[in-house]
């Protein structure tokens, strides 16, 4: 298990969150992904990280891993002006990841709560969600409801939107 990985486990351990985690090769899209997730009872999750475009403003946008999200449709939905994607040096700065293994874990090296996540509003039906546990060479596997308790006790803010039709 990597250190990445690590500090996750220790973290939902300490917050009494139940989660499977299963390892596998590293995992660099969904397609990839998709051969050793078909075994695991979850909704697979995407999650893109975004900066505004003046740079002062960070978003992680999670979703169900099957859409495709449209960038301009997604600045129309989430009313927060023009988006790019966040560079490597950001990721590093504000999640303390490495590009091919964004996950919301990542709030865990967020002490001031800088990101805000966008969430999929369907996800809020999906009993089981899968993350990388900061590292692509692993998934983690949390009910809905910790991943809930989870978002809570990092402090983040975060909401639910509807990101498509």
């Amino acid at each position: 298990m990597s250190e990445r990985q690590q500090k996750v486990v220790d973290t939902l351990v300490a917050l009494g969150i139940d989660f499977d985690i299963k390892f596998h090769p590293p995992l660099g899209s969904i397609e990839e992904s998709l051969a050793y997730w078909g075994k695991f009872e979850a909704t697979h999750c995407k999650n893109l990280f975004f900066r505004n475009h003046k740079g002062n403003r960070h978003y992680l946008v999670i979703f169900e891993c099957m859409h495709q999200m449209d960038i301009h449709d997604l600045e129309q939905r989430l009313h927060q002006g023009k988006l790019t994607f966040a560079s490597e040096q950001r990721m590093e700065k504000y999640l303390g990841l490495k590009p091919g293994s964004v996950s919301p874990f990542g709030l865990i090296n967020d002490a001031n709560h800088e990101v805000h996540l966008f969430i999929d509003k369907n996800l809020l039906n999906a009993p089981r969600l899968s993350f990388h546990p900061n590292d692509n060479t692993g998934t983690i596997i949390i009910s809905q409801e910790d991943f809930i308790k989870f978002l809570e006790a990092m402090g983040n803010s975060y909401e639910f939107v509807e990101l498509y039709e």
